[in-house]
C-alpha cells in the first residue's frame, strides 16, 4: 500500500513539474498608450516581469519604464540583445529605456541570467 501511495505522489509531482516548466501559462500583455507622440509602458519587476508581453506601434518613439521591486540579483539587469541594451535595474528606482521602433517584429528581453523573459512586439 505504501509503494502505491509513493508511486501516486511521485507521478503527481512529475506532472506538476512538467506543467510548471513546459505548460502554457497566461501571459500579461499590454499595448502601449500614446501620449504626446510617445508610447510608454510601465514594467513591474517583481519575481518576473509584468507585463511580460508589450505591443508597440512601429515608427512612434517608445519608452519602457522598468521598476525593480525584487531583491534577487537575477533581476538586477535587463537585456534586449536585438537592440544592444544591457541596463542595470537598481531596486526601487524607475529606469527609463528607450526602444527603437523603426522595424516590425518580435524581440525578446531577459534578465541578466537569462532566467526571466519578456517579449516586445512591434507592429
Amino acid at each position: 500500500m505504501l509503494r502505491i501511495l509513493v508511486l501516486i505522489v511521485g507521478l503527481v509531482l512529475i506532472g506538476f513539474i512538467a506543467w510548471w516548466f513546459f505548460g502554457k501559462h497566461a501571459v500579461a500583455t499590454e499595448t502601449a498608450s500614446v501620449t504626446n507622440d510617445v508610447q510608454q509602458v510601465d514594467v513591474d519587476v517583481n519575481g518576473g516581469y509584468s507585463p511580460e508581453r508589450i505591443v508597440l506601434k512601429r515608427g512612434i518613439p517608445a519608452v519602457l519604464n522598468f521598476t525593480r521591486r525584487d531583491s534577487s540579483s537575477c533581476l538586477d539587469r535587463v537585456v534586449f540583445p536585438d537592440f544592444g541594451i544591457n541596463r542595470e535595474l537598481p531596486q526601487g528606482e524607475k529606469q527609463v529605456i528607450k526602444v527603437d521602433t523603426s522595424k516590425t517584429g518580435e524581440f525578446q528581453w531577459a534578465c541578466g541570467m537569462d532566467m526571466f523573459h519578456g517579449k516586445l512586439i512591434i507592429k
